[in-house]
């Protein structure tokens, strides 16, 4: 008895690893209702707009901070959101950032006024900063094991995206039409709350680093990217050429040189400048952004042309979405992880370039009197095709090599470099189509997103040159017969 007493502290430990290794599957469930609930909160308030200004009597200049505050502070803060997770635990951060964004969608759901509400919107940003990464740095340190499941479970969670962004539209479009518009912010509650609860049960602490949190590297970067994507996203409002948005993102930019000066002085930097002579790692990223850059006006000049050219309804226009998301979710799980072993994350990424090049330049020859079947079906499919295949290729490119004390920071930079590729990309073809829409009429405003799909191809073809230039090797990790963390 005496003798298998002090065994016992050991045994329990390990039983109790092998339990959260057993409901790794369900671990991913949870992962991925995570990157779910984050995108929804991105695109669930578009359908909800007007009927928040009216009730709050919010100003048509001020009202886009409803959806730019959450956007601003969770790009902005991305970077640092993963180096907590390393240094503090990537569960202990995810179950923070989850807390966070709860309170603050109770918030956002209550609000009374338009501060309010752009404060709570800026505080589930901050939720979402500190979520995002760690899922993805949790998923690696959860499935890179066995590269097999690795490429399934990056499958599953890079589809939950897509799903995220259609079903808020979706969503947005019932709640606003049969609900009220605070329940687009109040529906995390229960969500939320859910996966708070699940997370102690299936989700493994995953691993921790500790230090000392680089201060003046984190203020330098969080307000380098803050003011930058808050002087792009105001730039089609403000004018590219004013005095404003060059002073905003000539700021940015003086910062983010303090910034690299700061990492390459400090002993335990925030961003290691190191970690960029991992294999593939800034191709990777510079192919994340550019994704962002070219996916997020696809969808979002798509969702306007069903509603202001076919005249659809927002639940309508939700539907005639469902397609695209759907194949994007089953080519994601069926044949992306297949093809990426076979083909290589290089070819993947090309092809999937090239075919998001394709679809853009077909909605870019849609007429004013289209019809889903004929202009909108086919070229769907075909998005979707090219960001399923370039996708999670891009993401293992950008984090696959990295160390596990290095998980968290890559796992922010490569949701950092897509979201903002994102707010800058949408931006720069808001500018575009402004520009050449010649007045209100419906071929006058078709001319404007015809004008924003040309430019977004623009973006994805050099994202096939990215693909083929900068990635020197093919092989990926994600092969049967490449050992854990395999980076060659």
């Amino acid at each position: 008895m005496t003798s298998t007493s002090p065994a016992r502290p050991f045994s329990t430990a390990r039983s109790s690893v092998d339990v959260l290794h057993a409901r790794r599957w369900w671990a991913l469930v949870v992962l991925c209702a995570a990157q779910f609930i984050v995108i929804v909160d991105t695109s669930i308030v578009a359908i909800a707009l007007p009927a928040i200004q009216s009730d709050l009597q919010i100003s048509s200049t001020d009202l886009q901070w409803v959806f730019n505050a959450y956007v601003v502070a969770l790009a902005g803060l991305l970077l640092l959101g993963g180096k907590l997770a390393d240094m503090f635990g990537q569960r202990n951060v995810f179950v923070a950032g989850f807390a966070i964004l709860t309170v603050a969608s109770v918030g956002a759901g209550f609000a009374q006024s338009a501060s309010t509400l752009f404060l709570s919107r800026g505080a589930m940003g901050v939720g979402a900063a500190l979520v995002a990464p760690s899922a993805l740095s949790l998923l690696f340190t959860t499935f890179g094991a066995q590269p097999r499941e690795l490429g399934r479970a990056l499958a599953f969670f890079g589809a939950a995206a897509p799903a995220g962004g259609t079903a808020g539209v979706f969503l947005g479009g019932v709640i606003t039409e049969w609900m009220d518009w605070r329940w687009t912010f109040l529906i995390n509650v229960p969500f939320g709350l859910a996966v708070l609860a699940a997370t102690a049960f299936v989700v493994a602490p995953g691993s921790r680093r500790g230090g000392r949190l680089d201060v003046l590297g984190a203020i330098t970067v969080t307000s380098a990217l803050v003011i930058g994507v808050y002087g792009v996203v105001t730039a089609p409002e403000e004018g590219w050429a004013s005095t404003r948005t060059l002073a905003l993102i000539g700021t940015a930019l003086a910062l983010l040189a303090l910034f690299i000066m700061v990492e390459a002085l400090h002993k335990e930097p925030l961003l290691r400048l190191g970690v960029f002579r991992v294999p593939r790692l800034a191709a990777g990223n510079i192919a994340m952004a550019l994704l962002g850059a070219a996916w997020i006006p696809l969808w979002f000049f798509l969702n306007l042309y069903l509603q202001q050219v076919l005249g659809y309804e927002a639940f309508g226009s939700g539907l005639a979405l469902l397609p695209m998301t759907g194949a994007i979710m089953l080519l994601m799980v069926v044949a992306t992880g297949r093809l990426t072993a076979r083909l290589g994350l290089r070819t993947n990424i090309a092809a999937g370039m090239g075919l998001l090049v394709g679809a853009l330049l077909l909605f870019a020859q849609s007429p004013a009197d289209g019809n889903f079947l004929a202009h909108v079906l086919p070229a769907s499919l075909l998005a979707a095709a090219g960001m399923s295949l370039v996708f999670v290729p891009a993401m293992v490119s950008a984090t696959a090599g990295a160390s596990e004390s290095d998980a968290g920071l890559a796992s922010g930079l490569v949701n950092t470099s897509y979201q903002v590729g994102s707010a800058l990309g949408l931006a720069a073809m808001v500018a575009v189509a402004q520009s050449n829409t010649g007045g209100t009429s419906v071929s006058q405003l078709n001319d404007g997103f015809h004008a924003a799909f040309y430019g977004a191809a623009v973006l994805a073809a050099i994202g096939v040159a990215v693909a083929l230039g900068l990635m020197r090797t093919n092989s990926s990790p994600l092969q049967p017969t490449a050992a854990p963390g395999d980076a060659s």
